[in-house]
């Protein structure tokens, strides 16, 4: 295991890693700023550990002083799912989750939660920007190559089973469980607000998230691009359908290449058509339902 946290910080994947950090520091931020300090839950594991936090203190009056004991329960709570996630994970993304889950523990930790909400009595927008915060740093340490641990490794565990799963609508689902948790605990109002950060949350992080996002793309070109389509499947291991056609006006002999990728490839494979083909005409249509043969990268 210590093999793989070094790999983490060498110069090919420390961009990676330090971005999936950056990820956990913004959710660490919007939760402890914008969320806590309402006396909402986000949901998940986290949502699970903020409740645990809850009964500690509100019903059981444990003294704890000024100490924040949900990054640390947020750990301890992952601590068994490591296990599962280091069987169904590739073993630089287990890694780099360890790290991730760590990290946000950290934050939680020392970034304090401010005694009174710095909006006032403004609920809905505390409740917008802490769960876009939340939902933005969640996408962006998934885009890194990482997950947040809880409710994330089961998403990306029935991701692999089932492609089209996306990790927003599995916490979507684990969630109703846990706010009815809530909605016996607690006063409505706190369930009504605390379902919508989680929605909004999910949202946000589904659309920061685009290897979630599948894209059809094709590629119209008069040039032969036998060199074009090993490059792509080399490097994105993706296969490709073509056609050799012929242009209605022009009469011109060409190709269409066909293929299906996530959206976080799009920019990649549209840079290696035009080195090969300036003129190339390329169509892509994003949100496209995808069965069979087709892997899921996270």
């Amino acid at each position: 295991m210590r093999m793989y946290i070094s790999e983490l910080f060498k110069p090919k994947e420390i961009g990676k890693t330090l971005g999936a950090i950056l990820g956990t520091l913004v959710y660490a931020f919007g939760l402890n700023t914008f969320i806590n300090p309402l006396g909402l839950y986000t949901g998940g594991v986290m949502g699970v550990s903020q409740i645990i936090r809850t009964i500690l203190i509100d019903f059981l009056h444990l003294p704890i002083g000024n100490l924040n004991l949900v990054g640390i329960i947020f750990y301890l709570i992952n601590f068994p799912l490591f296990f599962v996630a280091y069987k169904t994970m590739g073993k630089m993304f287990f890694a780099r989750t360890m790290v991730v889950v760590a990290s946000t523990s950290l934050f939680l930790t020392i970034i304090p939660v401010p005694q009174t909400f710095i909006l006032a009595n403004d609920t809905l927008a505390g409740c917008l920007i802490g769960a876009i915060l939340c939902g933005v740093g969640a996408g962006f340490t998934l885009m890194m190559g990482a997950c947040g641990g809880g409710t994330d490794i089961i998403g990306i565990y029935l991701i692999k089973k089932n492609g089209n799963m996306s990790i927003g609508k599995v916490n979507l689902f684990l969630n109703f469980f846990l706010y009815m948790t809530c909605f016996l605990l607690f006063d409505v109002k706190i369930v009504i607000y605390s379902i919508l950060v989680s929605a909004i949350a999910s949202i946000a992080m589904d659309k920061v998230h685009t290897q979630n996002i599948n894209v059809e793309v094709t590629i119209i070109t008069k040039v032969d691009m036998k060199s074009l389509q090993n490059e792509i499947m080399n490097h994105f291991d993706r296969g490709i359908t073509k056609w050799v056609t012929k242009g209605a006006y022009t009469e011109d002999n060409s190709e269409i290449l066909y293929i299906v990728l996530s959206k976080y490839e799009v920019s990649s494979l549209r840079r290696m058509v035009h080195k090969h083909d300036p003129n190339a005409f390329i169509v892509t249509k994003e949100g496209v339902w995808v069965e069979g043969n087709y892997i899921k990268k996270l």
